[in-house]
């Protein structure tokens, strides 16, 4: 199956407008995810929302709330929300160039694959991502998706270029309130020197596939060891199954359509209907009494 693009739109530079797409670069699927069973029945637990001293609420009563003091809320309805989402205007216009080494790892967030859009834009994508690649710079921008606007860079990648977002200022933590009691002092001269040694004699070109996941390659051998014991699968009850009876009145249906509806169809199952109440027996008239004369 093609992968869906994340976003469609044009680049910008100056006068110039590159028509790409943005496909996401990494896979959140790949983590093996657990859910919580209860143990004696073998279901699978779910979470209601409730309120202390009301118990579960309808999910037409809940509305979002901003917290401005302990105990205090600004109520904000679905509406309110929607109409402060910016419009996506399907433009990345790159404002500002800086060199690859000025903004810190911490503020870079999640990667996106840029390809051009046809054949078309290619050959515009293609002096754009090699201008940056020679000049060593990286393009800064802000984009509208899904109602955010988003802080994003643009760097050359192989034969396309990766776009990544990037978190705002006030997203990030100083580093000095962590690192203020760490000493200023100079580490000893000899301990510097073993220890550049050790990094020289460790430094390789980086290959990803050395390195993996041991606990997930774990936990996926004990899923599968355990998958082949008897009693270590239980089947779960979804709650949503249909009567049997209407299941396999369906497939008779099914079945004498197929078949043109004739006299040689299969004859619907035995379906007994709910046997009907007799009437309630009615008390018999009393006969009028007799007038004395």
């Amino acid at each position: 199956m093609a992968a869906r693009a994340y976003w469609s739109g044009q680049l910008r530079l100056a006068l110039v407008s590159i028509p790409v797409e943005i496909y996401s670069a990494t896979r959140s699927a790949a983590t093996i995810a657990l859910n919580q069973i209860h143990e004696p029945s073998g279901k699978r637990i779910k979470y209601e929302k409730t309120v202390p001293g009301i118990g579960a609420v309808d999910a037409d009563e809940i509305v979002k709330g901003f917290q401005v003091e302990k105990g205090q809320y600004v109520l904000l309805t679905d509406e309110e929300i929607e109409g402060v989402k910016l419009e996506s205007k399907r433009t990345l216009e790159l404002v500002q160039f800086v060199d690859a080494s000025e903004i810190d790892p911490i503020y870079f967030e999640k990667p996106y694959f840029v390809v051009p859009k046809d054949e078309l834009a290619e050959e515009a994508f293609r002096v754009i991502r090699d201008a940056m690649r020679g000049a060593k710079k990286i393009g800064l921008g802000q984009l509208a998706m899904r109602g955010h606007e988003y802080l994003v860079s643009l760097k050359p990648c192989g034969r396309g270029m990766i776009l990544e977002t990037l978190r705002y200022e006030d997203e990030v933590n100083k580093a000095s309130g962590f690192f203020r009691a760490i000493s200023d002092d100079e580490a000893p001269e000899e301990l510097m020197e073993l220890a550049s040694a050790l990094i020289d004699k460790r430094t390789k070109k980086f290959d990803p596939s050395l390195f993996k996941d041991r606990y997930d390659d774990a936990l996926r051998a004990l899923i599968d060891a355990k998958r082949g014991k008897k009693g270590a699968v239980v089947e779960t009850d979804s709650g949503d199954k249909k009567p049997s009876n209407v299941i396999d009145l369906m497939a008779a249906l099914k079945a004498s359509i197929e078949k043109g509806g004739g006299s040689d169809a299969p004859a619907p199952p035995d379906i007994k209907p709910r046997a009907a109440k007799p009437p309630a027996r009615r008390a018999p008239a009393k006969a009028p009494a007799r007038k004395r004369a």
